[in-house]
């Protein structure tokens, strides 16, 4: 059997068993993906995973950068994020929370992560770009266009907001939590 028929075997088979939660076997799949083809990140996402879902945070830190040295993607990025706000090192987490969205602004977790980090460390208004640039991409508007809204309310930028929020409940009356942002600026 080839290199790359194994790769694409044993990279199913990890994909199979970590989704049916044996990790063990997930883990032994995705090292074999890994040592059949080296070029390719999926392999070590998968076993990050898997590393994230025993706890074990510093080694599924090291699979993600190992996956973002093959393939520097969005998700590999967004997933070295993800363990850095796990670790409560904020200042990382927001810096790989940025680079996947620079990488692409679609990716919602990223933009979820990176909303959350800046409230927590002080950068609020250096997420406006990133919602921006997601709103562009047509990324659940609706939902974007909310979160713009609660940022600019905390920038104190009120009129932009109310444009955001009126937009929404135009097309949505019943969108309960631009109605509450909407509220609370009235109050």
């Amino acid at each position: 059997m080839s290199n790359q028929l194994d790769y694409e075997i044993n990279k199913e088979l990890g994909e199979c068993y970590l989704f049916m939660g044996d990790y063990d076997k997930a883990e032994d799949y995705y090292r074999k993906a890994a040592n059949a083809s080296t070029d390719s990140a999926a392999p070590f996402m998968g076993l990050a995973t898997v590393a994230v879902q025993r706890g074990e945070l510093d080694k599924a830190l090291v699979l993600y950068e190992k996956a973002a040295s093959v393939e520097e993607s969005d998700k590999a990025l967004c997933g070295i994020g993800l363990v850095y706000m796990e670790k409560g090192e904020h200042e990382e987490a927001f810096k790989y929370f940025a680079r996947a969205l620079e990488k692409s602004p679609a990716n919602i977790v990223a933009l979820n992560c990176v909303v959350r980090e800046a409230y927590q460390i002080g950068r609020v208004e250096d997420v406006l770009a990133y919602l921006e640039a997601a709103f562009n991409e047509n990324v659940e508007k609706e939902a974007v266009r909310v979160t713009l809204a609660g940022c600019l309310i905390y920038l104190g930028r009120n009129d932009e907001a109310r444009a955001h929020l009126e937009s929404v409940l135009c097309e949505n009356p019943a969108n309960s939590n631009a109605k509450e942002l909407f509220e609370s600026m009235a109050a």
